[in-house]
C-alpha cells in the first residue's frame, strides 16, 4: 500500500517547517508529499524548496487558487491510491500516518477520520480551543473528519466528484457530506492525531471564525443528517435567534415593561456563566467575539462576499 500526503498552503512561513519535520519523522513514511502553494507572499515556498533539497519525495506546485482547488490538484498529481491530508499549522504525531492508513489494509474502507489535539501555551490560546474545534468526547461513531487528519482512496474522491473549488473554507464539510451520500465506508481512528496550534491573537481568532461561518453558508449544507441540530448553519441561525430575542426584550423594556430587564439580566448572566465554565474569563470575551464573527460571516456568505 503506497501513500501520498497532500497539503495545501498559503503564507505559512511560520508553521510549514514544523509540519514537514513531523512528516519526515513518521514511523510509516509516505511515498510522496505533494504541496500545493496557493499563492504565498511570504517565504513559504522558499522554505519548502529548502526541504526539497533534503528529500526528493516532496513535490511542489505553485498556483494561485482556492483551498478546494489546491486539494484537487494535489490528488490529481498523486501517484498513489491512498491519499492522506493534513494542514499547515499542524504537527503530526510520529505514528499518525501509520494509524491513519491501517484501516485500508482490510480493503473495506473508503475514508478514515483521524483526530486532532488543539494546542496553545497562553490562557487565551487554551480558551480558543473550546471554540475552534471539538474535544475528545465528540469523537464518536458519527464524527466526521477535518482535513487536518483524514485519509481516503482516490476512487472515493472520483466518485464524490472532488472537493468544491468555489469556496475557500468548509470544502472538507462538503466532501464529507458527499461521502455520506454515496455510501462511503468510514473508519474512525482516535489516536491518528495531529496537533493544531491555536491562533495567538483575538483578531486571528475572529478572522478564522468569520471565514468558517462564511464557508459554511456557501457550502449550501443547511442540514447535516449526522449532526442534525448541531449542523453549523443551524447553530448560526440559533445565534441570530438568541440576539434577536434579547433585542426584542430590551426594546420592550425601554417601552415601559421594566420587569423584562430582570429577565434580560438573568439571561445575560447565565450566558456569561456558561462561557466562563467553558473557557474561563477569556471564554466570556471569546463567546461574544465568536457570536459577532459568525453572524458577520453568515451574512457575508449569503451575499457571496
Amino acid at each position: 500500500m503506497k501513500i501520498s500526503v497532500v497539503i495545501t498552503v498559503r503564507d505559512e512561513e511560520h508553521s510549514i517547517a514544523a509540519l514537514l519535520g513531523s512528516l519526515f519523522g513518521q514511523t510509516r513514511k509516505p511515498e510522496e508529499i505533494i504541496i500545493i502553494d496557493g499563492g504565498s507572499a511570504d517565504k513559504t515556498v522558499e522554505i519548502i524548496r529548502h526541504f526539497q533539497k533534503k528529500d526528493s519525495r516532496i513535490r511542489l506546485l505553485v498556483e494561485k487558487c482556492s483551498r478546494g482547488r489546491g486539494r484537487n490538484l494535489g490528488v490529481e498529481l498523486a501517484r498513489n491510491e491512498i491519499i492522506a491530508m493534513t494542514d499547515a499549522g499542524c504537527v503530526a504525531k510520529k505514528n499518525w500516518l501509520k494509524k491513519l492508513t491501517q484501516p485500508f489494509e482490510t480493503g473495506e474502507v473508503d475514508l478514515v477520520a483521524g483526530f486532532y489535539k488543539m494546542t496553545g501555551e497562553t490562557p487565551l490560546q487554551k480558551a480558543m480551543a473550546a471554540f475552534l474545534g471539538v474535544g475528545p468526547s465528540s469523537f464518536d461513531i458519527k464524527f466526521l473528519p477535518a482535513t487536518r487528519s483524514v485519509a481516503f482512496t482516490k476512487e472515493l474522491w472520483e466518485r464524490i466528484g472532488e472537493f468544491p473549488e468555489g469556496i475557500n473554507t468548509a470544502e472538507d464539510t462538503v466532501f464529507n457530506h458527499k461521502a455520506i451520500e454515496v455510501g462511503a465506508r468510514i473508519a474512525r481512528v482516535r489516536n491518528a492525531r495531529v496537533e493544531w496550534k491555536m491562533p495567538e491573537t483575538v483578531q486571528e481568532f475572529q478572522s478564522k471564525i468569520y471565514e468558517y461561518a462564511k464557508g459554511d453558508v456557501r457550502s449550501g449544507i443547511w442540514w447535516n443528517s449526522e449532526k442534525k441540530f448541531k449542523s453549523h448553519n443551524v447553530k448560526v441561525l440559533l445565534v441570530f435567534a438568541r440576539y434577536l430575542t434579547g433585542l426584542i426584550v430590551l426594546v420592550l423594556g425601554i417601552l415601559g415593561h421594566w420587569y423584562l430587564f430582570v429577565y434580560l439580566f438573568i439571561g445575560l448572566f447565565i450566558y456569561c456563566l456558561r462561557a466562563f465554565r467553558k473557557a474561563g474569563f477569556w471564554g466570556i470575551v471569546l463567546q461574544f467575539v465568536s457570536d459577532v464573527a459568525v453572524m458577520r460571516g453568515f451574512v457575508a456568505g449569503i451575499l457571496k462576499k
